[in-house]
């Protein structure tokens, strides 16, 4: 019987792209991993990196789930053939019962679903999405306050680790 040996990371490996400001703008209550519908060549630009996921929400329609606003940039060498439209909307594969759910949350006041970020699962580009609702503007300046304070600790952690 032969023995499996660990596979060595590849670089189209691991994040793709984040979207650090949904973090900031929003609580989050809720994620779910979706599965996309990609054309070759966007699967080629993203595995080049070439994606972007800034001001990207969810669209519940038709029982349907759609990914609007994201920019997947065309390469050159792979799209010569067809019209390649970066922002198109994509289709996300989800369950029933979670496209059902994240529908009767999104129809409630102050509640949206926005994506997290894009990542590899084996061969397959996978999505985290989020139920989140909006932050204050007092939550907001708790973050960044707290953000500030643990980049003072790790600057006095060092200097004492250095002296």
């Amino acid at each position: 019987m032969a023995t499996k040996k660990g596979k060595s990371k590849v670089s189209g490996s691991g994040v793709i792209a984040q979207n650090k400001k949904a973090r900031f703008e929003y609580h989050i209550d809720e994620t779910f991993e979706a599965g996309l519908v990609l054309a070759g060549w966007e699967v080629k630009s993203l595995r080049a990196g070439k994606a972007q996921l800034t001001d990207t929400y969810i669209l519940v329609r038709n029982g349907e789930a759609f990914l609007l606003g994201s920019h997947f940039m065309p390469l050159n060498t792979t799209s010569t053939h067809e019209i390649a439209d970066p922002t198109r909307t994509r289709k996300l594969l989800l369950h029933r019962k979670e496209i059902a759910k994240i529908f009767s949350i999104t129809q409630d006041k102050g509640h949206t679903c926005v994506p997290l970020k894009l990542y590899w699962t084996r061969n397959k580009v996978k999505c985290e999405l989020a139920l989140v609702t909006g932050k204050q503007l007092h939550d907001k300046r708790a973050t960044e306050k707290d953000r500030d304070w643990n980049r003072q600790k790790g600057r006095i952690m060092r200097e004492h680790s250095k002296a």
